[in-house]
């Protein structure tokens, strides 16, 4: 597995349903299968629609308000989600979202390794971010959303915020995939490699990969992972 970075205004968008399009930001082999990121805009009057797959899915909503239809098992069940919040979206389910307003929705989607079953239910997970407990290492603090005993056994879904500055390098032992939410910077992958960073950027770290992410700008950078397996962002292995 090598190190991947992607922009999203450099991603040819997919039309997923009417008004909604999907960029796939990560398509990572990692333990287990591919593990899957995908930005997707909804337009106002726009639905997304489709079916987790075998390890279910992580959602992030990056912007706006919607209602999400879920079905699974024989029954079907509806959520109210939001700006800044989490979703457990369960194995082999299937789902379709309407924005609730009159403002578009943006989504970040994870989809995670796993043997495809059917669904065993409808139930979605969710989390306000502002409910979640702050976190620090070093001077950098994050919220985790889902993870090992927190609604998630198999992946880990945090936010991030990372002054100006930059940290040690280091590395993970899983895959990492990390969205830009907001701010400026660069990753360092070893050797004197730097890669920009700004919002809409996505980067897959694999396991032992050293890297840091500085925060070249005057505001925090924001960023949004997921790691598969779930661990803690504290969780490092100096270099």
């Amino acid at each position: 597995m090598t190190l991947v970075i992607t922009q999203k205004t450099n991603i040819l968008p997919e039309q997923m349903g009417p008004g909604a399009l999907t960029r796939v930001m990560i398509d990572a082999e990692g333990a287990g299968g591919h593990l899957v990121r995908r930005l997707v805009d909804v337009a106002a009057d726009g639905s997304y629609a489709g079916m987790t797959g075998g390890g279910g899915e992580l959602w992030f909503v990056i912007a706006g308000a919607a209602e999400l239809e879920v079905q699974g098992a024989g029954a079907s069940r509806t959520f109210r989600v939001g700006r800044d919040q989490g979703l457990r979206v369960p194995a082999g389910a299937m789902y379709r979202l309407r924005p609730a307003g009159r403002e578009p929705v943006q989504l970040d989607v994870v989809s995670l390794p796993g043997p495809f079953v059917s669904a065993k239910g409808c139930e979605v997970l969710t989390v306000d971010l502002a409910e979640c407990e702050v976190e620090t290492t070093g001077d950098r603090r994050f919220r985790v959303l889902f993870g090992p005993g927190r609604g998630c056994a198999a992946a880990t879904q945090f936010v991030g915020e990372i002054p100006p500055g930059r940290a040690p390098e280091h590395s993970h032992p899983y895959d990492e995939v990390v969205l830009i939410l907001a701010g400026q910077g660069v990753v360092h992958t070893g050797g004197g490699t730097v890669h920009p960073l700004t919002a809409g950027s996505c980067v897959h770290l694999p396991p032992g990969q050293p890297h840091c992410l500085e925060n070249t700008g005057d505001e925090p950078l924001m960023v949004l992972g997921v790691f598969h397996p779930g661990g803690s962002p504290a969780q490092k292995e100096r270099r």
